[in-house]
């Protein structure tokens, strides 16, 4: 199946990492469009460096290299982006509602089906200062899933079809791509993101990049994608750029 324009898609049986493969790309001049699918990924990673694998086969494998004429700042907006477009295709294509975890994961009820990871470490054609290069890849389980996670799959009547899921995904991303360029376009999109957002309202345990550790309720997520949270202690309302997120049981103080 092919992907319309504007998408220049790569397939792949195997790569150590698609993110890996498309940033050195990108660090080569590659223009926005460029996508990455593999198969398999024999080095993939997830948020804060951790190892992420699967059988061959047996999900959606993808990164998409954006060159949004925007301030670095856009990070959130990109990856808000490219995880409402899989959203928007895990609904169309196989009929199951997803919600998104801050800050990346796509999940179902309490369960992960998928994550994004967006890297930003990259300079934009010609040195120009109004544009960013961001590689923002997705891993969706379609057919499988590890323990504490769930697919696609186990939520469909038959098996969903990954090219059916990928031609989605990147049909809702050429439209949500374009709104990139603009403030008003990036705070619509983070908007969408935090209406979306399962998080907000739950009893959290937020670990930060500094590895202090922080519990609250979630009340909100900034126009630059931050999640505010209330600790009720000494912190007060605490604002993350990043961090690792769990979502409290309400019955047990459990985590997902």
């Amino acid at each position: 199946m092919e992907v319309a324009a504007p998408w220049d898609v790569r397939r792949f049986a195997s790569l150590p990492s698609t993110n890996d493969w498309l940033v050195e790309r990108a660090r080569e001049g590659a223009p926005a469009g460029v996508v990455a699918v593999a198969e398999y990924q024999s080095a993939g990673r997830g948020r804060m460096g951790r190892g992420w694998d699967a059988p061959p086969g047996s999900g959606l494998l993808v990164s998409v290299l954006l060159r949004p004429v925007a301030p670095p700042t856009a990070l959130f907006a990109c990856t808000a982006a490219v995880a409402l477009a899989t959203s928007d295709a895990c609904r169309q294509v196989v009929g199951v509602e997803t919600g998104v975890k801050w800050p990346n994961d796509l999940v179902i009820g309490d369960d992960k089906v998928a994550g994004v990871l967006a890297e930003s470490d990259l300079a934009a054609p010609g040195g120009r200062q109004d544009s960013v290069a961001i590689v923002v890849g997705v891993g969706c389980n379609v057919d499988w899933a590890p323990p504490g996670a769930t697919s696609l799959a186990a939520h469909a009547e038959v098996t969903p079809s990954k090219e059916a899921l990928l031609e989605a995904m990147l049909g809702g991303l050429a439209v949500r791509a374009a709104l990139l360029d603009t403030d008003e376009g990036r705070r619509a999109t983070v908007a969408e993101l935090r209406a979306r957002c399962v998080t907000l309202g739950r009893d959290v345990r937020v670990e930060s990049a500094r590895g202090r550790v922080f519990f609250g309720v979630a009340r909100a997520v900034d126009d630059d994608g931050k999640l505010v949270v209330a600790t009720g202690d000494g912190d007060g309302e605490v604002t993350f750029a990043a961090g690792d997120v769990v979502h409290l049981r309400p019955a047990a103080g459990e985590h997902d």
